[in-house]
């Protein structure tokens, strides 16, 4: 009995353990920083804030309403106080008034633009995310990788040593193995430091320290070009989609609205005015006053004839930021253009060279065996065994760079196109591993 407590106990101990240490993928941080994102969670409150505008700017198109009730008292002499008391009920609806219904078309518009931006801060969460994540990976292999070469090295620079030792090499050879070691583990520190500190971007996003994240799986990455497979098409989804562009087509119409909005302030406008007033007055010692009923209903028409030439002159600043609107239309699809283009050219570039790099680390295996077998015989130096060294592991850091650069590419791809969503982060992380 006491046998099987302990095993539990110590299985207890070893789950607890390892959910300590469960490493974090990509799409749980990309999930924590949905809700915790200081610039997702800006955007959603622009959104929200300027959606209750649309109700602001419709209430004076509504009927306002108010009731009044007043009680008065006069002490005139013993003998003749008096008191009244009187209550009202005033209505008020605007018949006409052509800047009231621009000013809702207008706050509807900010609304639409708000949601766009809103969009787009999402499409930007999931880059810096994906972004911030690979950094981590990419800091975390060239840590890895440089600490396997400093040990490597350190074997070369071990067996130098005992070849100097029984006279097979001059101690010139000790030094520049010595030199190449005392390289590796400085470059080794700079590494560790810049994976910290990639760690500590990943909190930024999220609030949240993540001690270990999922690795990319390389057996099973495949880098492929996405559909469609032409940059033409990819600009003609974006002319469609891209949440940028969005943007600033509504922000052309709103600047062509605003022409509109200050245009009404020539124009009348026509309300309807109603009330009713109640009324009871009483004497010391006298019977009740009749009862007052009071109903007055009328229309007031509002002509504005000159203000000073206002009217004109916002009109006229209207037109002008109507100019700069268009233009910054133009700007934003230049842009866009540019981003769809160079991401697709990068998506390209990143399979040729994860293609070459893989080759790459294969040829250097094989230099560096042949390198080292020359070492033995006395063919090759101990530098031309230290470079190949350096070869083989700079190899296989470019190798994984291109790996994320392609992922990272595809990313910025799409959100170029305005199509990323959080789809593509599960995807991504369906190729992620548990290391």
């Amino acid at each position: 009995m006491k046998f099987k407590i302990r095993s539990l106990c110590a299985a207890l101990t070893l789950a607890a353990s390892a959910q300590a240490v469960q490493a974090d993928d990509l799409l749980q941080i990309y999930q924590q920083a949905l809700t915790s994102d200081p610039l997702v969670l800006q955007a959603q409150a622009q959104r929200n804030a300027l959606f209750e505008k649309i109700e602001q700017n419709r209430a004076p198109l509504l009927p306002t309403i108010s009731a009044n009730v007043g009680y008065d008292k006069a002490w005139n002499d013993p003998k003749s106080d008096t008191s009244g008391l009187t209550g009202s009920l005033k209505l008020n609806q605007v018949i006409y008034d052509h800047s009231a219904w621009v000013g809702l078309s207008l706050a509807e518009k900010a609304a639409s633009q708000a949601d766009s931006n809103y969009a787009s801060a999402l499409q930007n969460l999931i880059t810096r995310v994906t972004k911030a994540y690979f950094d981590v990976l990419t800091a975390k292999d060239n840590y890895e990788f440089q600490g396997a070469e400093k040990r490597a090295i350190e074997r070369q620079l071990e067996q130098t040593k005992q070849r100097f030792a029984v006279g097979l090499t001059a101690i010139t050879d000790v030094h520049e193995a010595q030199a190449q070691y005392d390289l590796a583990s400085a470059t080794e520190i700079l590494a560790e430091n810049t994976l910290a500190n990639s760690y500590e971007a990943l909190r930024e996003i999220t609030g949240i320290d993540h001690k270990t994240i999922n690795v990319l799986d390389t057996n099973r990455f495949s880098a492929v070009t996405p559909a469609p497979t032409s940059s033409s098409e990819w600009l003609k989804i974006a002319e469609t989609n891209s949440v940028d562009l969005m943007t600033q087509r509504i922000g052309k119409d709103i600047a062509q609205e605003t022409i509109s909005l200050y245009k009404a302030g020539h124009m009348p406008s026509l309300s309807l005015n109603a009330g009713y007033n109640k009324g009871l007055e009483q004497k010391t010692g006298d019977v009740n006053e009749p009862d007052f009923d009071n109903v007055n209903v009328g229309v007031n028409l509002s002509i504005p004839i000159f203000e000073g030439f206002k009217v004109t002159s916002q009109v006229k600043e209207a037109q002008f930021q109507y100019v700069e609107a268009s233009e910054k239309l133009e700007q934003t699809y230049r842009s866009v253009v540019k981003n769809v283009r160079n991401n697709y050219n990068n998506v390209g570039a990143s399979i040729s060279s994860i293609r070459a790099y893989e080759q790459s680390v294969i040829s250097s295996e094989s230099a560096l065996k042949a390198t080292q077998a020359g070492f033995e015989v006395g063919t090759r130096t101990i530098v031309d065994v230290l470079n190949r060294t350096r070869d083989l592991y700079d190899s296989k850091r470019k190798l994984s760079d291109a790996r994320y650069s392609y992922i990272n590419s595809i990313i910025a791809l799409k959100q170029a196109a305005g199509t990323l969503n959080e789809d593509d982060v599960i995807s991504i992380n369906n190729g992620l591993k548990a290391e």
